[in-house]
Parts: C-alpha cells; structure tokens; sequence
C-alpha cells in the first residue's frame, strides 16, 4: 500500500441518479486518501471557497475499458471518493481521434469544430479564438501559478506556452518526480501533469488489458498517481487547501473515425476514463445508457382499414417482391398493431390480388385472433406463434434461401425463428404490386389499424443471427447487408404521398392521399433503435473538463467563450458534527 493511505471503517459511497438514470447506484468498503480537510470547510464547486486548487492528469491512450480490467490500486481507491466513468468520451463527433485534437479539446473546452486540431501536427489551431486554460487563469487571476510537466515536447510548446511554468521531461517518471516537487515546494492554483508511456505502448502493442506492455505501462502510472497524491497530503499548507483532482484519458485506442450514424460508445478511440476527486466528494459512478433503454422515436403512415375506407401504399415496380423458384432474398418490416382487439383474418401487407381470401398466387401476411401469420400461396401459412397486437413494435422477416439442397422459407418475428419449411418449386410470382394497408372491412372482423416502417427488401438470405441483429436496428449505410438492398423504405415521411425508396434502387412506393402520419416515441424490447446524440453528452467528455476547473477557481464563465462543454457537480459530502 502506498505510503499516504489508511484504510478507514466501512464507507458507503452512493450513486446518483441522473440523465436517464445513467448514473448507477453502488455500495462498497474501500480504502480512501486521508481527509484532513476541517470539519466545517466549504467544498462546494460553485461557492466561493478559499485555497481551491487544481491537481489535471492526464493519461495518454488509456481507455476507460482497461482500467476496469485492471482496477489499478490507487485509481480504485479515487473512485471511492469522486464522481467517475470508464464510459467517457474523447469526444462525441465521428473525426479521426488524434492526441494533438484531444489535448487541445481538454485544455481548451471546445471541441475540433472550433479549435479546427485534427492532425498530429496542430494544423489550424488558434489559441486566441480557442484558449487554453493556462491563458484564461493567468488572466483572470493575476497571482495564480499554474504548471504544466509534461513528457511529449508538442504538448508543453502547443498547449502550455501561458503556463507560468512549463517543463517538457524525458519520461513519465520524471513528469511524476516533477509534479512531487512541484507539490512539496511550490504553491500552484493549477498543475497539469501529462503521461504518455501507455499510448506508446498501446500504439506498438495494441491497448488491451491483455497486452502485457500496455497494462505494465497503466500500473506503473498508477504507481504514479498514488505518489503524487502522498505528496499533496503531505504539502504543509494541505489542511488548509480544497484540491479537485481530475484524471482523464486524452483518448482510448485503436482505429478512430466513427461513421455517421453508428454508435460512438464502440469506438474504442474515444473511450476514456475520467474522475473528478476530492476526499468530500461521494463516489458516483456513471456508465452508458442501456440499449434496451434507448426510446424508439420517430413518425411512421398510419394504415387504416374501416367499413367506410383504407389508406394503402402501392409499389410503383410490379414485379418487386416476386421471388420465382430461384435466388437468396431476405424481406423485413417493423410494425405497430393500433387495433386494440382480435379478428380475422384482415391482411395488412402483401403482394397477391386477393386480400380478402386465400389465394394461389402470391404472399402477405393477415392477423389472425391476438396474432399473426404468413400465407405463401395458400401453403405453407406459418402462425407468428405470439401474442403481437399489444400495441408494441414487434420486427418480422422471412429469408428464402437453399437448406439442405431445396428452397426454403423461414420465418422470424422479434429476432426469433418461428418457421422454416420447403418452397422448392414453389412459383407465386404475379403482376400485382407489393401493398401495405389492408382492405376496406365488410365488418369488426375485417378491420385493422397499423403502422408500418422500416421495410426493407435485400436480394441476400441473412442468416438467424444476422437476421436478429439487423432486424432490430435502423438501417443506414453502415448496417451489414446495405449493398444488397433491392429496396428499403423507411417510412419517416411526415406530409406527402411518396413512400420514398432510400436504397437509391428509385423504387418508390405511393401511399394513396387519405394518409396520415402518427409521431411516436417508445421503449420496445424488440428494437434497438439509433441512440440519440444527447446520450454522448450523458457521461463525461474530455471537452466537458476546463469548465468544471473554471467553476471550482470560481472562476465565471462569460457566455461570450462559448464553451462546448457541460458542467459535471460532483456531489459533496456533509461535514459531520
């Protein structure tokens, strides 16, 4: 154990709910940094507070992913007393990730589109539209000594020339022994101490927990830390002084550059870990959202069938959706059932002539009671096997494809296989044009109220598992199978009589002129849907960092900087009697 620790009685430390309850609950014993903070000191981030002072870490190319692997000893003790994430970002855009643009984004509080740092090289970066933190302290507190150590020369000469000391040292243990010194002798308000060792090794090696190298290089700087926090508790003025600690990965590793539209949180680039200490503060852990938590939200055309009337979509293409006796082919929809009640057997999707009635020719599909069913040409009319009118999105797809040399038709509804069964020689194909909505109802049992989006028609037989995977998602570019669509129509229209074909096949479908469009937003455990960018900014990003060390100088922030960032407010402990 490093000298500076003692191991207290059990010490509960408790989470906070917050953005979409994100911010987990959690108990535990743990060790902590001695508290010789007086009993009555103000340690509020938002009050004035005398000897307030910063103490910024800043770890190289470590992801938030290895350090839970690891649990390095003295970051697990911090996370006892501060509000911390291995889920942080680097930052929630879909650039490539470099160190020169994620330094900047953490010592300036804006991200690349302002400070324009994308390359290694510091390429457009402009320091008087975008300063750092060492330029806004200095001016704005006269007296104040800031320190910046640090172990890559580009570092200190791009990012710490307003520093009122800057020391640029040959390795990580040097920056330690210099901040130590620092520490034991100076009286800074600011000390920014930059380790690069993990990044060298992660970049030769690979950053994993279970490469050697790398997970050698993030103990020895947690050796480090542990340290240079024995020293600030040893700083003869500390009973006195209000330190925040921040440690905080510039970037994970790996390949960077996310693709619009996919989910940044699996881009192990940006994935950091981040935490804000103080031995007041209480211990929150905060973690990314659920997927299953995620709202599915958007617009979808309301497909209705009365006695009186009906609201359809025709496919312009007449010969889309015939299958022959040949070829691989995988055809997917999400719907809603808005009926609120069983019946028979009214069919809501199609393409055959006869929707009223079994029929030779053709496929669709047709309620049946409180579910569902495919009828391919009369037989084989595979049941969905649940219960699926419940006013909930469910998923629904069939492949056709050879399985044990004769073509086959499988059926999946929300991921799972509900049928599989030979087609072979099977020939439905017909000249009526692919149709969503139903038929105008004779009676109760005719009717039907639907919505239908995300239809999607590939010339590829996915197997289950792909299956399963994509017909949970929102399709886009970056979803598996893309180039094989023959038509996808998601159907987010919110005026207008074209269901627009967004395959780029220009196979539109029209919906006829009574359409209307209904807005929903809901969580279904059949669908995975597209996370919503204000997710990103539910748990730390490196950008977010220089407005909570302004905030904690007391230090105001003029709505004129522009900051990027958002403000995390740990949550203090009350002094105790």
């Amino acid at each position: 154990m490093k000298k500076g620790f003692t191991l207290t009685t059990s010490l509960k430390y408790l989470g906070m709910a917050l953005i979409f309850g994100l911010f987990l609950m959690a108990t535990g014993c743990n060790k902590e940094f001695e508290n010789t903070l007086p009993k009555g000191f103000r340690n509020d981030t938002a009050g004035i507070g005398a000897g307030k002072k910063v103490l910024y870490i800043v770890l190289d190319g470590v992801t938030g992913t290895a350090v839970k692997t690891i649990a390095p000893p003295n970051i697990t003790q911090i996370n006892a007393r501060a509000t911390y994430t291995f889920d942080g970002l680097a930052d929630n855009k879909y650039n490539v990730i470099t160190n020169a643009s994620a330094w900047t984004t953490m010592l300036t509080g804006y991200d690349y589109t302002k400070h324009n740092v994308v390359s290694e090289d510091f390429a457009g970066l402009n320091l008087q539209a975008t300063p750092t933190i060492f330029t806004r302290i200095n001016s704005l507190l006269n007296t104040a000594r800031t320190v910046s150590i640090a172990s890559t020369a580009v570092f200190s000469d791009k990012l710490a020339a307003d520093a009122t000391v800057k020391q640029t040292v040959s390795d990580d243990a040097a920056v330690k022994a210099g901040v130590v010194a620092e520490l034991t002798s100076g009286n800074p308000a600011l000390v920014v101490a930059q380790f690069h060792s993990a990044e060298t090794a992660g970049a030769a090696n690979g950053y994993t927990a279970s490469t050697p190298a790398y997970a050698t290089a993030i103990k020895n700087i947690d050796g480090y830390i542990g340290e240079i926090l024995t020293a600030l508790k040893a700083r003869k003025g500390y009973s006195g002084e209000n330190w925040l600690v921040i440690i905080a990965s510039n970037k994970g590793g790996g390949p960077s550059g996310g693709v619009q539209g996919s989910n940044i949180f699996n881009d192990a680039s940006r994935n950091a870990y981040i935490a804000f200490y103080n031995p007041r503060f209480m211990s929150v852990k905060i973690s990314q959202p659920d997927p299953s938590s995620y709202p599915f939200v958007g617009t979808a055309p309301r497909f209705i069938a009365t006695t009186a009337s009906n609201v359809t979509a025709i496919q312009k293409n007449p010969t889309l959706g015939n299958f022959g006796t040949t070829g691989d082919f995988t055809f997917m929809f999400k719907f809603r059932d808005d009926y609120g009640q069983g019946n028979f057997y009214p069919m809501f999707l199609a393409k055959r002539n006869a929707f009223n009635s079994v029929s030779s020719v053709g496929w669709g599909f047709l309620f049946g009671s409180n579910s569902a069913q495919l009828d391919w040409g009369g037989t084989p009319r595979p049941g969905f096997g649940i219960d699926i009118r419940d006013g909930r999105w469910h998923t629904v797809a069939f492949t056709i494809g050879v399985v044990n040399n004769l073509r086959t038709l499988t059926l999946y509804v929300d991921g799972l296989t509900r049928y599989s069964g030979s087609i072979s020689g099977r020939n439905i194909d017909n000249n009526t044009p692919l149709r969503l909505g139903g038929d105008i109802g004779t009676d109760g049992n005719t009717q039907s109220n639907v919505l239908i989006r995300d239809v999607a028609l590939f010339n590829v037989t996915m197997s289950a598992n792909d299956v399963a995977a994509v017909m949970r998602t929102q399709i886009k570019p970056t979803t598996p199978f893309y180039s094989n669509l023959l038509g996808f129509w998601p159907g987010n229209e919110t005026s207008g009589t074209t269901m627009i074909d967004q395959s780029g096949k220009g196979n539109n479908f029209t919906y006829s002129s009574n359409v209307t469009f209904s807005s929903f937003e809901e969580i279904s455990p059949n669908i995975s849907p597209d996370i919503s960018p204000a997710a990103y900014t539910s748990v730390p990003n490196g950008v977010d960092i220089p407005l909570l060390i302004y905030n904690w100088l007391n230090i105001a922030v003029s709505p004129q900087w522009d900051l990027t960032g958002r403000l995390y407010n740990p949550t203090v402990l009350l002094p105790t009697n």
